[in-house]
């Protein structure tokens, strides 16, 4: 009798810890995602071995409308694959926010209080939007000249461009696709442009205007 009551009292503790354990899980996914006025998660980012999976949509309340390729569906997929769209975020390089922006870039945009830019979202939104601008300006040419081409095994799209812009700055970009991506960069964390010109190519940025005085406008 003793055995058995400890068996059943086991397998209780086990299941209790187990359901716990997913409960957890579950919070972690979904906190501190900002979304902008009318906008629904939804996102596709492919593996890390950067083999394609069919596109996930992350419902919030009641059914949503599906953003796929959309400038949205481009900015949710940037913000899940650099934060996971944690507003406060702050990596071990020191690049903070949904986008995860270096304090240079924020200069560059005309951000200089970073504490206060951790709690705008607002701010975030407006960096990310200018320093698309700025990175589009930046490679006007190279956009012109090698959208639509293959290297390396990937096709070579606007969005996929300025994703890898965003990743390792506009003259990474220019090295990568003037060598025919022998001349590479990868992050601190061993991600490379190549990744992001693949993961994130095929979007509609065609409205993002290329201005290289882009500028956040702060309230």
């Amino acid at each position: 009798m003793v055995r058995k009551g400890s068996y059943f009292l086991g397998l209780t503790i086990l299941v209790v810890l187990v359901s716990s354990g997913f409960n957890s899980i579950e919070t972690k996914e979904v906190r501190g995602f900002y979304l902008t006025e009318n906008e629904v998660v939804s996102y596709h980012v492919p593996s890390e071995d950067e083999n394609e999976i069919e596109d996930e949509t992350v419902v919030i309340g009641n059914a949503v409308p599906y953003v796929g390729r959309t400038f949205a569906g481009f900015k949710q997929a940037i913000a899940f694959k650099e934060s996971r769209g944690i507003l406060n975020m702050v990596n071990s390089y020191g690049y903070m926010g949904k986008y995860q922006f270096g304090k240079t870039a924020l200069r560059c945009v005309g951000v200089y209080d970073f504490q206060e830019f951790l709690r705008n979202a607002d701010w975030q939104e407006k960096a990310f939007k200018a320093l698309l601008s700025i990175n589009k300006w930046e490679l006007r040419k190279e956009i012109k000249k090698y959208n639509g081409k293959v290297i390396n095994g990937v096709k070579i799209t606007e969005s996929g461009i300025l994703a890898a812009a965003h990743l390792g700055g506009a003259g990474s970009v220019k090295k990568y696709l003037r060598s025919n991506g022998r001349n590479g960069f990868k992050d601190g964390f061993g991600t490379s442009l190549k990744s992001y010109l693949k993961k994130f190519g095929g979007y509609d940025v065609s409205h993002v205007p290329a201005n290289r005085n882009a500028k956040v406008k702060l309230n």
